[in-house]
């Protein structure tokens, strides 16, 4: 036998083909991401955003809004008037009497501790007062 027919006859060596296993497997990948997408129902919530209305002259009751402030030193504002801590709960009393809608605004300047603006958010709780906010800008002492 001749070299020639010795390669014919001689068993090929198995090999392996990696381009037609990347081609199943970015089809399978596709498959798998299109069943996903569709099994997702895309649900949406209908909002109804306010619409600003220009040149309105501010009401009266946005003058009504008293500010408590509160420092880091532990000591309060009351709309840039310092008062005691031990203030706050009489003069919230006498505003919510004094006033149809009463609003408050709680702020701190920039040290003020967590604590302190905790005892007067009860401070107004305990007063009735429900209309309140809490302010997130930087303000100093007393501003």
């Amino acid at each position: 036998m001749t070299t020639a027919t010795q390669q014919v006859l001689a068993p090929k060596k198995a090999r392996i083909e990696i381009i037609p296993l990347i081609d199943v497997i970015f089809f399978l990948l596709a498959t798998f991401v299109l069943f996903t997408l569709s099994l997702n129902k895309i649900q949406n919530v209908t909002v109804e955003l306010p619409q600003a209305t220009p040149n309105q002259p501010a009401s009266k009751t946005d003058s009504e809004i008293v500010v408590l402030q509160l420092s880091d030193t532990g000591s309060a504002f009351w709309n840039k008037e310092p008062i005691a801590a031990n203030e706050i709960r009489p003069r919230l009393i006498n505003y919510k009497t004094s006033t149809t809608a009463p609003k408050v605004l709680v702020t701190g300047d920039d040290n003020a501790t967590y604590g302190d603006v905790v005892r007067a958010l009860d401070e107004v709780r305990l007063a009735g007062i429900t209309e309140v906010s809490i302010e997130t800008n930087y303000r100093g002492s007393g501003k």
